[in-house]
Order: C-alpha cells, then structure tokens, then sequence
C-alpha cells in the first residue's frame, strides 16, 4: 500500500488524526511508533495474576468536552468512575484536593469551625480555590490554612515530583492544586468521568482498526527510508529530538514505577494514595482494581518515583514548566515552523506541554479539522 500520511507515534493524538484521515479523507495512513505496543502511555495489559495493571501509571478519563466524549464512544464503552485520592499527613489519611473533611481531620472541631466559616465568608460553598489564591488572603485564618497546606502538602510533593522549589515553576501549575470549599470528595469535577470497560488498549486498537490505516510497532521515524515520499507528516515524538538536539535537550521529569503484588482482595480504601512527605520517596501507590472494578482475590498496586529524565534510559513523561525551558522550546518551535509544509508537531512531546489525556485527542481533532480536513 502506498501511504499518504505518516504518523509517528500511536498514542492519543496520533492515533485519533489517523482515525479522522483514514474516515474523513479516505486517504491510507502509516502508524509508527518505536515501543512494541500502541496507546502510548495509556497502554494497560493484564499482569500476571489476571489484573488489569496501567503500565506507565494510573490514567483516568474525564473531560468536559462533548466533542471527544462522542469521539472515544465509538470506540469504548465505559465504566462510570469517580476518582479519589487520600493523602497521608503525618499518620493521618485526608482527603485530596484539600476540603472540609480534610480539615476536619487535621484540626481540632473548634479550631475546623472556624476555619470553614471564614472560607465559606470568602469564598462561597461548593468552590474550588487554587493555593495561590488563599495564599494572598486578607483574612488570617485563611491565609494561616493555605500556609498550613502550602509548607505541609504542597511544598514538598512539588519538590519531590520536580525536584525544584514551587517559585520555580510556572504559576499556572500551582493554579492545579485547589482547595474545595465543602466536602466534595472527587478528585475531578468534569462532567465526563469513567474508565474503558475493557481497557485503554482495547480502545486504541479500535480506534486504528481501519482499512485505511496500518500500524508497524518497533518502528522509530529514523527506519523510513524517505518521509519525502509521503504527503505529510504527522510527528508526535519529542520535537528537540526531531531536531538532533540541535539547541539541547528539552527537560522532562520521568517516573519509574515499582508494580507490588498483595494475595488480599483490596490494600487501600481508594485508588491512590499521595504521599508529600518526605519520609517517603515515592509520591503515589495506586490500586488498580478500584479503577477497573475486576474482581479477583488478589491486588496489584503500582508505586511511583519521580527521578531525572534521560534519553537514553527512561522515558520523557511531563515537560517542566519553567521559563527557560519555554525560551528553549521557542527555538524548537521556530524551526518546526520552517518545515511545516511537509511536517506538523502535533502533540504533549511535539508541543512540549503536558495535556490529559481528552487535551490530547482534542488536539488530534482539531489539528486534523483545522490543517487538513480544510485544505
């Protein structure tokens, strides 16, 4: 067959442009990607005991957009699913984001009175504050609340997940860490919330299951012999390498996962547990039966450590939101643009921006519907 597109990489967004090439343009479509399986970092299989287990740690599916809603339901159905997360503080288990149960939890019921009062007084009920927000409060039993969670939770799960201090970091990542006024106990709030019934995987391969589109795995762009030779390409890998680090690496965060398997049905109350201490190296432990909702006697939990990214050794999981990593991305971006005829950067390592996982076929979708289905 002879190819119109190339896509590099079979993850979120590549995978959802070689569905919309494939059905919309009725033109074929090559997927490569240099790992031995598609669905990127969402890949899951089942482990040894029969559990389903995420194999680049817990990915749970919520969006407020329709628009990708419909588009993965064709390809899924799913599992209602409302994620929760406890943190450990000390010897207690709270809540995250912090809310009243929290407080509840960590402060005396005078002292947890009072302090929801003035947060009420502030902010209303049912809301959710970022730290930096209270942080700047007038009110001192506010202002003594988000310092309480700012030095005790925040701080140091920032430094352990980044190994650089909050005000090095863009302020926009500190805007993610709400506080919920009320007693809210979900980690997320979109409208959209659940899982695959059968998994990530089984999704993506419904999703590349197209006369039009073929997939070869263990397959890096440097294995085409001549990309002039398609009509386009469609790269989602890591644009500084695209580019023979010619400015130097872009910096990402890696994480390596530690897979603990428990002949008991369940290990924790919730799908994963924070841990910002640091008493403890790892960050989280999830549970992954709470998420699938498979039943079987025994658990799989994952336990992950943040550590330095290196090309050569692990994998690039977030981009670090610093100003001089943006600088550097610039350069990136600059030369990307002088290719653009012949090669799109579409995507969370293309685009050097950390997306969940509905921001990733959102991009998808609209990169195809603005730069080919129009043209």
């Amino acid at each position: 067959m002879k190819y119109s597109y190339l896509i590099v990489g079979a993850g979120f967004t590549g995978a959802t442009v070689a569905r919309e090439i494939a059905e919309k343009c009725n033109e074929p479509v090559l997927v490569i990607d240099r790992r031995n399986h598609i669905s990127g970092n969402a890949f899951d299989q089942n482990d040894k005991n029969g559990i389903l287990i995420h194999e680049y740690g817990p990915h749970i599916f919520h969006t407020n957009s329709l628009q990708v809603w419909e588009f993965l339901s064709r390809f899924t159905e799913w599992n209602p699913y409302e994620h929760r997360v406890l943190g450990q503080v000390g010897k207690k288990l709270i809540p995250v984001p912090f809310n009243f149960t929290s407080i509840e939890t960590l402060f005396s019921s005078k002292e947890a009175d009072i302090i929801k009062e003035h947060l009420l007084e502030e902010h209303g009920s049912e809301t959710k504050v970022p730290i930096l927000n209270l942080l700047e409060s007038k009110n001192r039993f506010v202002k003594e609340l988000a310092d309480y969670v700012y030095n005790n939770i925040f701080f140091n799960y920032t430094k352990k997940m980044w190994d650089l201090e909050p005000q090095e970091l863009d302020p926009q990542l500190l805007s993610r860490v709400p506080i919920q006024i009320g007693y809210d106990d979900r980690y997320f709030h979109d409208q959209y919330q659940a899982m695959p019934k059968e998994g990530y995987t089984k999704m993506f391969q419904k999703i590349l299951n197209h006369p039009n589109i073929e997939v070869k795995l263990d397959t890096r762009f440097e294995d085409i012999s001549d990309p002039n030779e398609f009509k386009k390409v469609i790269y989602t890998g890591p644009i500084d390498e695209f580019f023979d680090y010619r400015h130097g690496e872009l910096p990402y965060r890696s994480i390596r996962f530690e897979f603990l398997n428990h002949d008991t049905e369940y290990k924790q109350k919730v799908a994963t547990m924070n841990f910002p201490g640091f008493e403890f190296q790892h960050t989280r432990m999830t549970e992954f039966k709470h998420m699938t909702f498979q039943k079987n006697p025994k658990t799989t939990l994952s336990r992950e450590y943040p550590e330095a990214y290196n090309s050569k050794s692990n994998l690039p999981y977030y981009p670090i939101p610093t100003k001089e990593n943006k600088k550097l991305f610039q350069k990136y971006r600059n030369d990307a643009d002088k290719v653009e005829e012949r090669v799109a950067f579409v995507g969370r390592l293309a685009d050097y921006q950390y997306f969940n996982m509905d921001q990733a076929v959102a991009r998808g979708l609209q990169f195809f519907k603005k730069e080919l289905l129009s043209k």
